[in-house]
């Protein structure tokens, strides 16, 4: 959610600190501000372009800390929208989290005479490090983290050495990007990438002290910490649009290099697949008897789809939980099962939590995460990266195919472990390697997406129906709809449309049904029968050889038939297309859709 970005060295900071917030209005946000030593603070309610309008006069600057809110303690005004200052007005502070424990703290502080004028929890943490201040703002700031409780990625800056800035994380990322005679501090290290591509992670519970000359990083005891500097593979080009009307837009057409990406070097010998990065834990795995897998978002969807993969083709039982139900329910402890994380950010508040749990519990940790560097891909045990490249719009589209991807890889290799037929193994990996150019054959028919999609524009209501691993991507197509489009929708297993929510359907309801020629395609047919006898619009999502149910639909959409592992991914890019021109179609920001956040960093 929040961005941070901030500035220390020897140019103008007022441009470097709006151009790292424009990096990160993919995060979400309804607020931004800015703080530059010696040149005071600057909000805004709305865009980075609404900031950048009062910034004109703070060219001069060389240091300074910028944030982007999205509302969580008190509505986005400019009173509440970061940074926010201590007592004097001279300690300024920038905060992604949550303090839990800011009403006591704050009681507490009033009780000193100290006033507030926001309802944030982020003018709480500003006023407790400035009722410790005595003239060394990181023990100051160490004193005040020793207190509070809850997340947070935070960088603070005083007047009294304006060539300094102090920051720490418990939850909420904070990446140094290390320049000459200048540094660069992110929450996201994509917006790091137009300064330098050497960057530094902060640990939970570290802070450091960065200056255009170097930095230091102590734990919050004051122990010096040793940290590896890291280069991020990344170019600019993967943060910019590169003739794209939207970011989403220019990710779905790169799902074919995602696929390449993500496969590459991970096939061999086109019957069996090493993920180096699970090699030390592959007996482990090959010995369990129940993987639970867990998700939020689409990242939940794409374990949905991985369960059935999992138990069909490797024989292995899986159970899929959200990341915000698993931390809370009483989970049996058994040395033969593990936890498999799925996420885009890596970052992931609830999923973070439920690796904290399981680790707790002694279970084997797994990750599938796009993000190098991050949290969850630095505290399970072992895991898959996916290769996918920064994701820029709110909603996953090319990060989401990755995933699925890798629970292709994943099934077939722990199949191959535990009996998976040589032929079987060598006809899914053949048919993955195809998989780049039949997706581009999908992606020339955006423009007939697109006309379908305008047809549907004024909709308010859509369902979205399919059966076995094409159900939980029924459920992403929902999801993609609501996202980028705030069009109501919901998705069914087809069986289960006429228990309850047939009731709904008639002219103005219309049903998106996804119906491959598969093991279950004539019970779609059926489906889609009890559809069109209650007169709603149905959109067919079909492959090239299913000509029966042209008759069945109002609008009909065709993709290449491939194994039946491979076809949720060739079935999703249709869906992902058609939620991205309803959007256009109804005038929305779909980069950017309200209220929603990229990386959700609190619970």
């Amino acid at each position: 959610m929040c961005g941070i970005f901030a500035y220390t060295g020897i140019k103008n900071a007022e441009p470097i600190l709006l151009n790292g917030l424009r990096t990160l209005e993919y995060r979400g946000y309804d607020s931004a501000g800015i703080y530059i030593a010696g040149l005071g603070v600057k909000k805004a309610v709305g865009k980075v372009s609404e900031l950048a309008k009062l910034t004109e006069q703070m060219q001069l600057g060389t240091a300074g800390i910028a944030h982007t809110r999205w509302a969580t303690h008190g509505e986005p005004t400019l009173i509440n929208a970061h940074p926010h200052c201590d007592m004097s007005e001279r300690i300024w502070l920038v905060h992604n989290g949550i303090i839990e424990n800011w009403r006591e703290i704050r009681e507490g502080l009033i009780i000193q005479g100290i006033t507030f004028t926001s309802q944030t929890d982020t003018e709480v943490l500003a006023k407790l490090i400035g009722s410790f201040y005595s003239g060394n703002l990181k023990n100051a700031v160490a004193t005040a983290l020793s207190v509070v409780r809850g997340t947070y990625g935070i960088a603070v800056m005083s007047e009294r050495n304006d060539k300094e800035i102090v920051v720490a994380r418990m939850g909420s990322p904070i990446v140094l990007g290390v320049g000459q005679e200048e540094n660069f501090i992110s929450s996201d290290p994509s917006a790091l990438i137009p300064y330098t591509k050497k960057v530094i992670y902060l640990d939970d519970g570290e802070i450091a002290v960065v200056t255009g000359a170097g930095f230091s990083v102590t734990n919050i005891q004051g122990v010096t910490k040793n940290k590896k500097t890291e280069t991020v593979s990344w170019d600019v080009s993967a943060i910019q649009k590169n003739g794209f009307k939207h970011f989403m837009l220019k990710e779905i057409f790169e799902a074919p290099e995602v696929i390449e990406n993500t496969i590459r070097g991970r096939i061999i010998d086109d019957s069996s697949v090493r993920l180096g990065g699970i090699d030390d834990v592959l007996t482990a795995i090959k010995t369990l008897h129940r993987l639970v897998i867990v998700g939020c978002g689409s990242a939940y969807y794409a374990g949905q789809v991985g369960r059935l993969m999992f138990e069909e083709y490797a024989g292995l039982p899986v159970e899929v939980e959200l990341g915000s139900e698993y931390r809370y329910r009483r989970n049996l402890n058994n040395k033969h099962s593990a936890l498999l994380v799925v996420t885009q950010s890596g970052e992931t508040a609830d999923t973070l939590a439920s690796v904290r749990l399981a680790k707790n519990l002694g279970l084997l940790t797994l990750g599938i995460v796009n993000s190098v560097g991050s949290t969850i891909a630095r505290e399970t045990d072992a895991g898959v990266h996916n290769h996918a490249g920064p994701e820029i719009a709110v909603a996953s589209t090319k990060a989401f195919i990755s995933q699925l991807v890798v629970m292709v890889l994943l099934a077939v290799l722990i199949g191959r472990e535990k009996g998976m037929n040589k032929n079987e193994a060598t006809e899914i990996l053949t048919g993955m390697t195809k998989l780049p150019d039949i997706l581009s054959q999908v992606l020339k028919q955006a423009d007939g997406i697109r006309q379908i999609a305008e047809k549907y524009a004024k909709s308010t209501n859509m369902i979205f129906i399919g059966r076995k691993m094409h159900a939980p991507i029924a459920n992403e197509g929902a999801l993609k709809l609501k996202e980028v489009s705030y069009v109501h929708a919901e998705a069914y297993a087809g069986g289960e449309l006429k228990h309850g929510a047939i009731a709904m359907l008639g002219p103005d309801f219309p049903v998106f049904a996804i119906a491959p020629q598969d093991d279950v395609y004539e019970k779609m047919l059926s489906n889609i029968e009890e559809v069109r006898a209650r007169k709603t619009p149905v959109i067919l999502l079909t492959t090239t050889d299913a000509r029966r149910a042209e008759a069945m639909a109002n609008d009909i959409i065709y993709v290449p038939k491939v194994h039946p592992i491979l076809q949720p991914i060739v079935s999703t890019i249709p869906l992902q297309l058609f939620a991205y021109y309803v959007g256009v179609a109804r005038g929305l920001n779909v980069d950017q859709p309200r209220n929603l956040a990229k990386s959700v960093t609190v619970e």
